[in-house]
């Protein structure tokens, strides 16, 4: 069974994964971890995908629109927070998103937003606090989140944004600010069961194992929140 997930989750799906492998040992479960828009595409042109979990409703809405996803296996199943980060010994003192347009900031870190989730909120963020151009020049674009972790973490950047979660696994960043409540309402993870794959009753079984109460408290530890059903 291939399950595709948004890079945020690669700590906690591989966690779960070894629990779910307990549950079930008769049953393979092969991880993919990349950016959503990257696994949409894949999946699109018709990669054996039997669960995606993404990191936005955007990635699945495309695959609803075009009759990719099971019927009614669709299901939001994680909460998240998009927040601003910097080296842990920066010293320029940013705080907020304003303070990105900064003379002594030179460069700034996002996902692509064309296919990741956290650059596409960054995008709105960068938008609503309307200092778009300015930062345009200073914008650093990776392919997935954890890119832009491994950019602040070694100082070859002055600031990402990153989910919550992703800066909460790194001693070498520190969270300055945190996203608009407008923005963080936003982050919904949906899950469903893909068209394409070929294990699908193994596939609805894994996923109701994700709502379970052994998968919650991995989720839980690594800081997402649980939406429950």
């Amino acid at each position: 069974m291939n399950v595709s997930a948004a890079t945020s989750l690669t700590d906690a799906i591989s966690e779960i994964d070894v629990l779910y492998k307990q549950e079930r040992p008769d049953v393979t479960v092969i991880a993919n971890f990349a950016a959503p828009g990257t696994i949409q595409q894949q999946i699109e042109n018709g990669a054996p995908v039997d669960v995606f979990i993404s990191a936005s409703p955007t990635q699945m809405d495309a695959l609803q629109k075009n009759n990719l996803i099971v019927e009614n296996t669709r299901k939001d199943l994680l909460r998240n927070k998009v927040v601003l980060v910097v080296p842990g010994d920066s010293t320029l003192g940013i705080k907020s998103f304003n303070d990105l347009t900064g003379d002594t900031v030179k460069k700034v870190a996002i996902g692509d937003p064309g296919s990741v989730p956290a650059g596409m909120y960054a995008r709105d963020i960068f938008n609503g606090f309307g200092i778009t151009d300015a930062l345009k020049p200073k914008l650093v674009l990776a392919a997935n989140v954890r890119q832009v972790l491994q950019y602040v973490e070694s100082s070859n950047v002055d600031a990402g944004v990153v989910f919550m979660t992703d800066a909460k696994i790194s001693r070498a960043v520190q969270v300055v600010a945190n996203a608009p409540d407008d923005i963080n309402k936003k982050v919904i993870y949906p899950v469903a069961v893909i068209n394409t794959g070929k294990g699908r009753t193994a596939a609805v079984d894994y996923e109701e194992f994700l709502f379970g109460n052994q998968a919650g408290a991995v989720f839980e530890k690594y800081g997402f929140g649980l939406i429950r059903h």
